[in-house]
C-alpha cells in the first residue's frame, strides 16, 4: 500500500485528491495538510511514502516546505501538484528536490500514476513540463558556448536559412559584421559550416518567445 500526503491551502482540492486517490486499491491517504509547516509536521506522525505538494501556500510555501522534507526524510518523495508551469517555479521546485511535477489539470489516472512512479522512484513529469524543461536546457546549453545575444540572432537566423545579406538587413547590421559573427559562433559551437551550424540550431536553440 502507498501511503500518500496532501499538502494544498483548499480543502476542496485536498477532499477531492483525498477521495480520488482512496478510490484506488494501492493507495492510501494518511494525512493531510494546509500549508507547508504542516505538511512538515506531518512527516513524524504519518511517515508517507509520497507527498502530493502544491506550490502557492501561505505561510512555508510548498517549495521551502519541499525542501525541508527532503532534506528530513530523503525516502519521501514529492510530487508537487499545481497550476504553474513557468520555468522559474519547475526549476525551483526540482531544486528543492521534489521528485515529479504534475498538473492540475491532470486527469485522475494521470494523478495516481504519478504517485505510483515516484513511489518506486520514478520521477512523473506532466508533458507541458518536460517541454519547459528541455527548452531551458537547450538555452542554458546555448549560453555555455558563451553566444552573444548578437550570435545567437545570428545564429537562429542561419537555422532559418537565411544568407548573409539578409540576416544583414534584418538586423540592420553590416553583412562584413554577419560574417564576423558566423567566425565566431563556429568556433564557439564546433562546426564548419552553415549547414551544420543550422543543425546545431534547431536542436540547441529554444524556440523564440511569439509575443
Amino acid at each position: 500500500m502507498i501511503r500518500v500526503a496532501i499538502a494544498d491551502d483548499h480543502a476542496v482540492v485536498r477532499r477531492g485528491l483525498e477521495q480520488l486517490l482512496d478510490a484506488e486499491d494501492d493507495i492510501e491517504v494518511v494525512g493531510t495538510a494546509r500549508d507547508g509547516e504542516e505538511a512538515v509536521a506531518l512527516l513524524s506522525s504519518v511517515a508517507p511514502d509520497v507527498f502530493l505538494m502544491d506550490l502557492s501556500m501561505p505561510g512555508v510555501d510548498g517549495i521551502e516546505a519541499t525542501r525541508r522534507i527532503v532534506a528530513a526524510a530523503p525516502s519521501v518523495h514529492v510530487v508537487v501538484l499545481t497550476s504553474f508551469v513557468d520555468q522559474k517555479r519547475i526549476l525551483e521546485a526540482l531544486d528543492a528536490g521534489a521528485a515529479g511535477y504534475i498538473l492540475k489539470d491532470a486527469d485522475a489516472r494521470e494523478v495516481s500514476a504519478a504517485v505510483r512512479a515516484a513511489s518506486t522512484g520514478g520521477s512523473p513529469l506532466d508533458p507541458k513540463v518536460a517541454r519547459v524543461l528541455l527548452d531551458a536546457k537547450r538555452t542554458a546549453r546555448a549560453d555555455d558556448m558563451r553566444l552573444s545575444a548578437r550570435e545567437v540572432e545570428v545564429l537562429r537566423l542561419v537555422g532559418k536559412g537565411l544568407a548573409n545579406k539578409n540576416i544583414a538587413r534584418r538586423l540592420g547590421i553590416a553583412e562584413r559584421t554577419v560574417k564576423a559573427h558566423l567566425t565566431s559562433v563556429f568556433q564557439a559551437i564546433g562546426v564548419a559550416d552553415r549547414t551544420q551550424a543550422a543543425l546545431w540550431a534547431s536542436e540547441h536553440l529554444a524556440p523564440e518567445d511569439p509575443s
